[in-house]
């Protein structure tokens, strides 16, 4: 952990000032920092050899969260996303939620499950009685299938079996995967049970692999938001046109965000965006430590609909004068194996972030998907959501433009004052100033 994660102002210092602070604050080498980050880390060559047809690498922006507090101990938080304001937003959240106390954030379970698919079973009970009845024979028959795992204190715990009807059946093997995401631990033990299984059931032997649907390894992320911290006052910006919307109280902006919230859990089209939001910032902490972020979305949206109704993962409630608000979601993030072998800035990212295990990085990644929700609900509840993103979308619409160095922020601060983000008033406005400077 770092001493602290609130850095007033880090926004405005420049690209190696902020290298420079990182660094310090995270007792990283500043000059491993800097190279990694600046490269993208990832040489063409060692590219062609992770996957297939290779022409080169891309890069995406790799940023920092601030203020981020989880269980009383501070968090530098890497984030690799190229959506404008996510980082800001998240940073900024956390900065109300750090004021209030910060995150607590715990692991559920931390069990990965695969699946051993049974099919054509001709008497479904007793396969599943068998099955049971041999439990202890096939957990060693997955534990052969990974010693490695027994030596750092995972293995398979047990099986669960599931009738799924006209003679299909489902064996699940929960496995603790302890810091890996455990994708091919969970696989080749899935295998290597497989033909018993089918031999204790009488079926024919179908699928083995793991669920993405890990809910059996779920981790939750609570905080509070104190009245206060909410506050907003609006100034006007520049020589806009447009007068800023009238200050709104924090008991206010409470009781708007608790209705944004209801309205997520009763309808399912806007669950789909409240969600979004949430994996803005889970997704961002996923892609910057190397982690498969398309079997965490896989998980989180699946998780989502398990009632049989699409839901919100995060919901938030006043208590008193205060905002609750709790994240719960299936989350496996390794922090050995995997893309870390092989890419810097995912290692450079855990270096960062001293984490101390999977469950550690998970708790993360949850609470700055819970800041993510927080600042997406407040700038839908009070001034708009566009206000706050256009500003900072203005700088990638300057650049298309042609801006370069000090014109990208004078362009984008004229388009945004002018109430007309888009490419066409971008170069006029870049046309104006290089005319008149």
């Amino acid at each position: 952990m770092t001493d602290s994660s609130r850095i007033p102002g880090f926004y405005k210092l420049s690209l190696d000032e902020r290298r420079q602070t990182i660094a310090e604050k995270s007792s990283v080498p500043y000059e491993q920092l800097a190279q990694a980050v600046a490269s993208g880390g990832l040489d063409p060559v060692i590219a062609d050899k992770v996957v297939e047809n290779v022409l080169g690498v891309y890069g995406m922006p790799f940023g920092i969260a601030l203020n981020v507090r989880i269980n009383g101990g501070d968090r530098l938080v890497p984030m690799v996303v190229e959506e404008p304001s996510v980082i800001a937003a998240a940073s900024n959240a956390s900065r109300m939620i750090r004021a209030s106390g910060g995150f607590h954030a715990e692991m559920v379970e931390s069990l990965m499950t695969a699946q051993v698919q049974l099919f054509r079973v001709p008497d479904s009970n007793r396969a599943i009685r068998a099955l049971e009845a041999h439990q202890d024979e096939l957990l060693e028959l997955a534990r052969q299938a990974a010693p490695g795992l027994l030596r750092y204190g995972g293995g398979p715990n047990c099986i669960e079996v599931r009738d799924l009807g006209r003679g299909d059946i489902v064996l699940h093997l929960l496995v603790d995967c302890q810091d890996a995401m455990g994708a091919n631990l969970v696989n080749s033990m899935a295998e290597a049970i497989g033909p018993r299984a089918a031999e204790l059931s009488g079926g024919a032997l179908g699928l083995r692999i793991l669920s993405n649907l890990c809910d059996r390894r779920r981790v939750r992320s609570t905080c509070r938001v104190h009245a206060r911290e909410l506050l907003l006052t609006r100034t006007s910006s520049g020589n806009s046109s447009r007068p800023p919307p009238p200050d709104m109280a924090g008991e206010e902006i409470i009781d708007r965000i608790v209705e944004a919230s209801r309205f997520a859990e009763i309808d399912p089209y806007r669950a789909a965006t409240h969600n979004k939001g949430i994996m803005n910032g889970v997704d961002a902490v996923v892609l910057a430590t190397g982690n498969d972020f398309r079997a965490v979305e896989a998980g989180a949206h699946a998780y989502a609909a398990r009632s049989g109704q699409y839901r919100p993962l995060a919901v938030w409630r006043r208590d008193g004068s205060d905002l609750v608000g709790e994240l719960e979601l299936p989350l496996a993030l390794g922090i050995v194996g995997g893309t870390l072998r092989v890419h810097p800035v995912a290692k450079l990212a855990l270096e960062i972030l001293k984490v101390q295990s999977s469950a550690d990085l998970c708790m993360v990644a949850a609470s700055v998907g819970l800041a993510s929700n927080l600042a997406a609900l407040r700038a839908l509840a009070t001034e708009g959501i566009q206000r706050g993103h256009m500003s900072l979308h203005a700088r990638s619409i300057a650049i298309a433009a042609g801006a370069v160095a000090d014109e990208v922020e004078a362009v984008a601060r004229t388009i945004v004052e002018l109430g007309r983000v888009t490419l066409e008033a971008a170069e006029e406005s870049l046309h104006a100033l290089r005319r008149y400077p």
